[in-house]
């Protein structure tokens, strides 16, 4: 055989090793029954319901096809995950499921580049969290009278793990007593979370100037398999 057609066999050959498998499994978003519609996703993955960590990845779509654009570990609830549609209030888990993401907030100002909707918090910031509040679920400034202060969170009294934030739109949209209130996407305490998604503090950065709401970002919380596994969502 010629030289040049021997080493344009060869380079052909190296190439097709190294291209991925037509068959090959899609990326995680590929095969999640819903993305919310837009072309942003958050992913929080734990490997079974009775996990309190595991790990969360921010995605774009780009040409129809998603691609990772970072990767972080999570923790989730101290007493794991839980069904978002059965889930009830006081459990210390994370919901399961499929959410927007409403808005973002912080005792820090809001990190360069973020665009989505960024609330301060101030020394009268709380989130009700009271049943028999109207405010139930809601940002509140100040507590309003029907919402007991020990039903509600004083956000300025956590400026650790609410440095930066992301509401996530679990029970939000049209809140169900007793389901549960004040779920969101939040930087690391010293440990397990009371329901809510937390990250290192750099990854919760990055999250917020990756996000843009224009294109409509969600977030799929859920397991690796089984009832609560993200591909169902």
């Amino acid at each position: 055989m010629h030289l040049a057609a021997a080493v344009a066999v060869s380079l052909a050959a190296s190439v097709s090793l190294l291209a991925p498998a037509p068959d090959g499994p899609a990326p995680l978003p590929g095969r999640l029954a819903d993305t919310g519609g837009g072309s942003q996703l958050i992913t929080a993955e734990a490997p079974s319901t009775g996990a309190t960590s595991g790990t969360l990845d921010w995605w774009d779509r780009v040409n129809g096809a998603w691609v990772k654009a970072g990767s972080a570990p999570a923790r989730f609830g101290a007493n794991g995950l839980a069904d978002g549609a059965t889930r009830k209030q006081g459990t210390n888990t994370t919901p399961t499921g499929l959410y927007d993401l409403p808005y973002a907030f912080g005792t820090e100002a809001a990190p360069d580049g973020t665009r989505s909707t960024y609330r301060r918090v101030h020394q009268d910031s709380w989130w009700c969290q009271d049943n028999d509040s109207r405010s139930y679920n809601r940002w509140t400034e100040p507590r309003p009278a029907d919402c007991r202060a020990a039903e509600a969170e004083h956000l300025v009294t956590y400026p650790t793990q609410y440095a930066h934030a992301f509401v996530i739109g679990f029970n939000y949209d049209r809140p169900v007593r007793g389901r549960g209130a004040g779920i969101f996407l939040h930087v690391n305490g010293r440990a397990a979370t009371a329901g809510c998604v937390s990250v290192p503090a750099d990854a919760m950065r990055r999250i917020l100037a990756w996000a843009d709401p224009a294109r409509a970002p969600h977030i799929a919380i859920g397991t690796s398999g089984g009832a609560t596994a993200l591909t169902r969502y």
